[in-house]
Formats: C-alpha cells, structure tokens, sequence
C-alpha cells in the first residue's frame, strides 16, 4: 500500500516537472561588477548548463562599467541580483535594503602590488609615494580593506598620494605609479609574463580577512519573490561548483559565449588562483559566517566607516532547510544494534580458531621474507637509525659494495659513501628518525676497496621499533653505475661539442635561457658576443679540413681563456662561436673582453709544418637592452658581426635597434618621398610677416608641408635632412619656388604691389653645380615679377665657406634683385666681418631670444644690440617666434622692423592665407591692440 501511495507521488511529481518547461521562465537581470572574466564562471555554467533554466529562470547577464553599477541598479530596480564586495555591509548601514545571498569569495583577492626593490619587502616604502587604490570618486569599494591593512602597518592614508585608478598594469611597470591595488587572480599573471619583479602586500598578513564576491539582492525582491530567490540562489551555487570542478571546460566557455579579452590560459590562471579563495573543497559555496561579517564590521568601525556594535539584522539571507523525519534513522540505528551483537557472537566463537591460523601464517611468512631478503637482487641491510650498525646484511648488498660481511659489520653505515652525497642522505635520516617522514630515496656514490666509485640508487625505510630497543631502518641498494655512465656520455654527446669540447647550440641555449631568468632577479645584464673568424675557410681550403679542427681546438681555448669560469663560451658549428657574459659590472667590460678576444685570435696559430693566421669579427647584443627573446638577442648578434665584416672585419660592432629602427624609417620615408613630387603630395604654407609699425602685412615665408598618404602630415625637421641626403632637396626646392613665384604674383597684383616672400634654401641648394639662378631669374622675368618679390633665407654656416662659389651666388641674387636674408641669427658663427663683406638684407633674430624677452633681461639686452648693429650696417631686422603683445612691445620699443609668430598668424595653406591677407586689410597690429 505505502509502495503504491510513494508510486503515485513520484509518477506526480514527473508529470509536475515535465510541465515546468511549458510554464513561461521568469526574466530576472543579474548585474556583475566587471567584465566577464572568470571571477564569474558559476553565473556563466549556470546559464550554459541549463541550472536557471530549470529553475525556471530566463537570466540576463551583464557587465559591470565599475564596481558600484551592480549595488545602484539593484536598488534601483534595473537589476534583481548582483555581485558585490564586503562594501555591501557599509551600504547596509547606510540604510541601503540589500541582501547578502551567498559569499563566493572565502578571502578576498585585493591586495597591493608594488616593484621589488632588492631588499626585505617592506610595505612602508610607500610613505611619500604614489599609490593606485581604489577610485577616488566611488564611496564604498575594496579600498576600505587596504585602506584598513595600510593604517594597520603605519601607513595612514595621509602619509601618500592615492591616484585615480587606471586598472592597467603597464602604470606600475613603467612607474607611474609606485603601488598599485590588483586582484591575486588577475595582474600577478600579466607581470610573470612581462617579467616584472613585484612584491604583493595582502591585508590578510595582519588579520583583516574580508570576504571577497558576495551574490546579493534587495528586500524588496526577497519579499515579492521569495520562491524566486531560492531558487536563483541555489541554481547559481550549482554553477559554481561545477566550475570550480571543471576549470579548463568553463574557461573554454566564456571564450566561446562571453569573452575573448582575456587568452585561455590567463583564464586557467585566474582559476588556479581562485581555488584557496574559494575553498570549494573545505567550505559550501555559498556559506557565510555571521563572525566573519562581524569581524569585517569591526575593522569598518575601526576606520570611522560605521559604528561600533551595529546591529545588521537582515543583510545575510538565510537559507531555508526542510525538516526531514528523523524516524528511519532510529530504525536504522537499531538494526545495527542487532547485528552488532549477532557479529559479536559470531567473532569470540572464531577467534581461537583465527588465532592459530594467525600464528602459522606469521611463522610461515618469516620463512618467505628470509628467502626473498637472501636471494633478492637488490641489496638489502637492517640498521640501528642511532648507532648506523649493521645488523643484518644479505649476499648483494655484500656484492655491491665489494666487502664481506665481516667488513661491513667492522664499519658504520655510510663510512664508504662519497661525502658530498652523505651529507644529503644523514638530513633525511634526521627527519626519518624525528617520524617527520617514514622513508625516503636518493642517488649516491659509495667507493669499493679498489678506489672506484660506485653509483647506487638509495631507498631507506624506517621499521617499527620493540619497546625499549633503538628504531631500525631498511636499506636497499641497487648498482646503477653502468646506467649512469651511458647517461653521461649520452648527455655529453647531447650537449657538448665533440671536437673543441665547448657547449654546442643545445647546451648554449639551455644556459641563455637560464642566465636570462637570473638576470630578470638579478636586475643585472647580460652580453651576447658572436663570433665568426675570418678567413677560416683559406685555412680549410689550403692546409685541409684536419688542420682546420686544430686551429678551432686552438681558437677555442683561446677564447675560453679571455673570459671567466662563470661565463659560457659555446660553438654553434662551423667557425662560428659564442659567448654569454654574465652579471655585467661596468659598461666597458664588454668591450674589454671582445678586444681580448681579438687580440688573442690575432696570434699565429701552428699547424705541424705552417702556421696561419686569421683574426675575428663579433657581433655584441646585450639583453634586455637589444631584446626580450632568445631568437632576437641571436638574430641581432648575427647582425652586429656581418656590421664588423662589413666595417673591415677584426673588430667588433653593437647592435644599436634604435639606429636599426631609425635607419629602417629613414629608407622608408626617403623611397616614398621619391614619388611625393609626382603625387602632388607636398603643400605650401605661409606665415605672414608684419611690420610692426604700422602693423601692415607686405611680407610672408613659404613654408612646405608635406601630406604623407599613410603617415598624414610630417614635419620638415624629419624629411628635409632626408631630401638633402639622398639630393631630392634640389627638385623639392625647384617646386617651392615656383609655387612660390605663383602666389606672390597673385598677391602683387590684387592685394599690395610691393608684396615679399622668403623662401629658405638649403645649404646643398645654395651651393649646387650647374645653372645656378639663371633659372629662377628666366621664370620671374615671364611672370613679369622682378626680383624684389622674392628674399632668400640662407644660414649663418654658409658664410663660413670662402668659396667663390658661394660669393658669386650671392652676388648674383643681388644683381637680379632678390634679397637675402640671414635666418636664425645668433645662434650660430658668423661674425660682423661676414655681414660687411656679403651683400645681406635682412637679419632675423632667432625665436631663443625671442621667448624670454623681458625688460632688462640679458635676451632682451642682446636683442637691442642685434638691432643697433643691424640698422648702423643698413640692414632690416625681424624678430621671429612673436607670441605675446608684451614681446611685440618690447620689439617695436626697441627699434626691429618686423615680427613674425604665433601673436599674428600660425602658418597656413596657400588658400587660406590669400583669404587671411584679403580680410586683414587693416593693419595687423592694431587689430591684436583692439582684441585686447
């Protein structure tokens, strides 16, 4: 009857739950307080399993843009659930209606991250320092902890500068910030792999141990839902478990369905980490203690964030747990009664008999283990733990170590073993004899009688000692010699070059790696040299291969002696060997060495009846300076060395990347500034000069721009040197003149008759072979300009050269009317007797003095005397880099005649100018006086 009523209700329960998918899921929000990552695996198994589902819940996840989205939209109503930190307390107090659901995080993963210094870490380094914690907008936050755990250890909030957080790890590395406040699931792995040397400070350390996610919701949903809150807590504490019992299947989902901003195996990494928060093993996910949540209070009060002894009734859910009859267990319980004494019977009536059985099986067993103790393979002796005596001893223990087993009894246990292996195996007696361990194994040597070193695998077992005796311990031996001499030639044939006896490629690249890891500890650094000797292949060629191995066996030991013992010289193959220059001093060590090397390699090398001579080119890169990789620090030691062949060979050459990299951009844009003329890429640009006066503008200079199809625009500075190198500067100069020459006609005939622009000529411009000028002079005379449209700007070096070449330059400028005007002056080294022999206009005072122009300062006592000297020679004079209307004063005060800069006009396309003169027919000045 009972069997057909529970028949009936499982068959009720079925058709119940086969209904639940028909029924409409109920839409609910959950709002995390991140991105997606794996700190939130449970919600996201939750959902991909089908667990909401089944709690008959359509659950939308969404990210977090800050930590405190999740607590104002579940308050708000925007979101029914979300994920908080222990800050949720404070928002209790401060009469916030959430509820804590469940606690993921056991411990919180906040700590403070800071650079390793070299010494003890010390969380007082901080003091005075600049420190990432927390935002300094957002009231509540994982901040409050750290805050707690910094006064706590002396180091009160006022006693450093906290910063707005970035969340990028690369501020702490490259320092911008001293300290940092991370996550131990998160920015540790972003450091190993960057191989940044931190120290991490946890609030842990000093006893304040907050919980770290917590799932949570409102009042308002636990008393209009309460069905619904069950069940979306228990769904996602489902998901949690089983996410943390199948890491690699949950980080291959988010990658899949939520993420692909964090690579697989940094989420297996925030996994691994998450484990001893977590504690999935220990603890329920889910569980929170009421005293862990006093002892966060606790720590809020002690920061003046709340109360001491509030009262937070209401802000822990509680979970709801049905009573179960307890009424199968009583018979349960007595059923085990009854069998107990019914087995209790049963077992004195046996136990006589099981004890002689007992007994014959015991003697019968000492005889088995006496036989197999004799006739094993493996040595085997009984020792005293205390006294090393022998105390039993069998016939290949005897063997093995060569002695009788009278010998053996005249000596102690370890009395033949090699010392350094001894030392090894009496630390692990010690803890053997402590029952710290009950056994242990080991690798050693032990010498026979005849000097010869035997190797042997070592297990000791500790026995279980009679009252009142010492403790015993089980040795067995087995020879391993013939093993571990064929491991060591195959090692050395693995890793070693037969012929020189160095480290071959294998070996080389084992110990690069290795110094490579010491040196991100160390902080220190170290050289790559690679070395190639020249002409070796002459020697081979002439005396034969086998007069070639004895120069490399010679070469080898010569470079081997340049350098220390803890220094690696290897021979990749060939003639070609290398070095690795460890814990490098002082920058000239390096080339200490390498020039050591040379000079040694320079020697003549004896070969039977000849003698040869070679010498050596090496290639040096320095880690991490030059690279970050193996593959790179070789590839650019290979560069360096061909550099020193191709420099003369016996010599040794830097890999200098920033040269590299510049040379590399310099080719570039030189190939794509061939074909700039052709695409029309180049612009003109003009700057207006004013007299300052009368504020007129009857003066401009034409500056190029050029508009890179990739690059956008490039200044001059970087591609007129590029130009002049490569001899483009004199077609590009050809096309400034003529467009040139176009404007200025156009601004001649319809806005000032008497109108000027400078052009600037390069030095490889003014001194070029060929028609000089005649050019130039033919197209003003077809555009019917005369000369004194155009002012050329030259350089103060040009006067330097005495040549004729460059007077009749400038004499011919002077013929056709064009003036010259002498750019940049006073910076250079001209002196007066330049500007009295040479036919020159216009002196244009440099903008260094310019900018600190101030009365009775010595730019401005320099400036009057420029302009004094300039007007006694006849000359005009224009002040360049013009900013301020104080500037301008101080100028027009003092007598200069016109002024160029930023107060009138920054430089500007052709067209935009032609507009800029036609709408500033007023004079400039007054206009600037007006606007002030």
């Amino acid at each position: 009857m009972r069997f057909s009523a529970l028949a009936a209700l499982c068959a009720a329960a079925a058709l119940l739950l086969a209904a639940v998918p028909a029924l409409a899921l109920e839409k609910v929000t959950l709002q995390l307080k991140h991105v997606h990552q794996f700190q939130f695996a449970g919600y996201y198994a939750a959902q991909e399993l089908g667990y909401y589902r089944e709690a008959g819940l359509d659950v939308r996840i969404l990210e977090g843009t800050d930590g405190n989205a999740p607590e104002r939209d579940v308050i708000a109503g925007k979101a029914e659930y979300g994920t908080g930190s222990s800050s949720l307390l404070l928002a209790r107090m401060a009469g916030k209606p959430v509820v804590v659901l469940g606690v993921i995080f056991q411990h919180s993963p906040y700590a403070l991250a800071m650079r390793q210094s070299g010494a003890e870490p010390d969380i007082r380094r901080l003091i005075g320092k600049r420190a990432m914690i927390g935002s300094l907008t957002d009231d509540l936050g994982n901040a409050d902890e750290l805050l707690a755990y910094l006064t706590k250890e002396g180091v009160p909030a006022t006693s450093f500068q906290r910063v707005e957080h970035s969340f990028n790890p690369d501020d702490l590395i490259n320092g911008k910030v001293d300290a940092m406040a991370i996550y131990t699931t998160n920015e540790p792995d972003t450091f190993d792999r960057l191989g940044f040397p931190y120290d991490i400070y946890s609030p842990r350390s000093v006893g304040i141990d907050f919980y770290g996610d917590n799932l949570f919701t409102s009042e308002q949903e636990l008393a209009n839902h309460p069905v619904r809150v069950s069940a979306f807590r228990a769904a996602s504490m489902r998901g949690w478990q089983w996410a943390m019992s199948h890491q690699e299947e949950a980080a291959d989902m988010i990658l899949s369905k939520y993420s692909r901003r964090s690579d697989r195996q940094h989420l297996l990494y925030e996994a691994r980490q998450m484990v001893p928060l977590v504690q999935p093993v220990l603890v329920e996910i889910g569980y929170m203690n009421p005293d862990r949540w006093q002892h966060i209070a606790e720590v809020y009060a002690g920061l003046g964030m709340m109360q001491r002894q509030a009262r937070f009734d209401g802000f822990m859910y509680r979970v709801d747990t049905s009573r179960t009859s307890l009424a199968w267990l009583y018979r349960l319980l007595v059923a085990v009664v009854l069998l107990l004494v019914l087995g209790a019977a049963i077992h004195f009536s046996l136990l006589a008999r099981e004890r002689k059985r007992a007994l014959e099986t015991i003697r019968h067993g000492e005889q088995r283990f006496r036989t197999m103790f004799e006739a094993s393979p493996l040595g085997i002796a009984l020792i005293d733990s205390i006294t090393y005596e022998y105390r039993d001893i069998n016939a290949r223990y005897q063997e093995i170590l060569g002695r009788s087993q009278h010998e053996l009894r005249a000596l102690r246990w370890l009395e033949v073993g090699h010392p350094d292996d001894v030392v090894q195996i009496k630390a692990q007696m010690a803890l053997l004899t402590t029952q710290q361990i009950s056994s242990f194994k080991a690798l050693s040597r032990l010498f026979r009688p005849d000097g010869t070193v035997t190797w042997i695998d070592v297990s000791v077992n500790a026995i279980e000692p009679e009252a009142g005796t010492h403790p015993h311990h089980l040795c067995m031996i087995e020879d391993v010699t013939a093993k571990k001499q064929s491991e060591t030639l195959i090692w050395q044939q693995a890793n070693f070059d037969t012929l020189t006896q160095l480290p071959n490629r294998r070996m080389f690249l084992d110990r690069l790696a290795h110094d490579m890891l010491k040196s991100q500890r160390d902080q220190s650094r170290i050289a790559v040299l690679f070395i190639d000797l020249d002409h070796f292949k002459e020697v081979n060629d002439t005396l034969g291969h086998q007069q070639g191995d004895v120069l490399l066996i010679d070469a080898a030991r010569r470079i081997s002696a340049c350098v220390r013992k803890s220094d690696t010289v290897a021979r990749l193959g060939g003639d070609e060997f290398t070095v690795i220059l460890t814990e490098l001093e002082a920058p000239d060590h390096v080339e200490r060495i390498a020039q050591a090397i040379l000079n040694s390699l320079l020697k003549p090398f004896d070969l039977g009846q000849e003698q040869a001579f070679v010498s050596a080119s090496i290639g040096i890169t320095l880690y991490p300076d030059d690279a970050l990789d193996i593959d790179d620090l070789l590839k650019h030691a290979d560069q360096a060395m061909y550099a020193a062949k191709g420099a003369g060979r016996n010599r040794y050459s830097y890999f200098t990347p920033t040269l590299q990299v510049a040379a590399l951009n310099r080719m570039r844009l030189t190939n794509d500034l061939r074909g700039a003329l052709k695409g029309q890429q180049f612009a003109l640009y003009f700057q207006p000069i004013v007299h300052l006066e009368s504020g007129a503008i009857h003066k401009a200079e034409a500056l190029i721009r050029w508009n890179h199809p990739q690059r956008g625009l490039v200044s001059p500075l970087e591609f007129i040197p590029l130009a002049e190198a490569s001899g483009l500067i004199v077609d590009i100069g050809e096309w400034v003149f003529h467009e040139s020459a176009r404007w200025v006609q156009r601004w001649r005939q319809q806005v000032y008759g008497e109108f000027q622009v400078s052009l600037n000529q390069s030095p490889l411009e003014f001194q070029r072979e060929g028609s000089s000028y005649q050019g130039w002079l033919a197209h003003l005379q077809s555009l019917a300009l005369p000369g004194q449209s155009l002012v050329v700007e030259i350089t103060e070096g040009l006067l330097l050269d005495a040549s004729s070449a460059v007077s009749n330059r400038l004499l011919q400028l002077r013929d056709a009317g064009i003036q010259v005007a002498l750019d940049d002056f006073g910076t250079g080294y001209s002196s007066l007797s330049y500007l009295k022999k040479f036919d020159i206009d216009y002196l244009k005072i440099d903008r260094s003095f310019t900018r600190n122009l101030a009365p009775d300062s010595s730019d401005m006592a320099l400036s009057e005397a420029i302009i004094v000297m300039a007007h006694k020679l006849g000359l005009k004079v224009i002040a360049e880099g013009v900013e301020t209307p104080e500037q301008r004063d101080l100028l027009a005060a003092a007598g200069c005649d016109y002024g160029q800069g930023y107060l009138f006009a920054k430089p500007m396309p052709a067209d935009q100018f032609d507009a800029f003169l036609r709408d500033n027919a007023m004079p400039l000045a007054a206009s600037i006086v007006k606007a002030n």
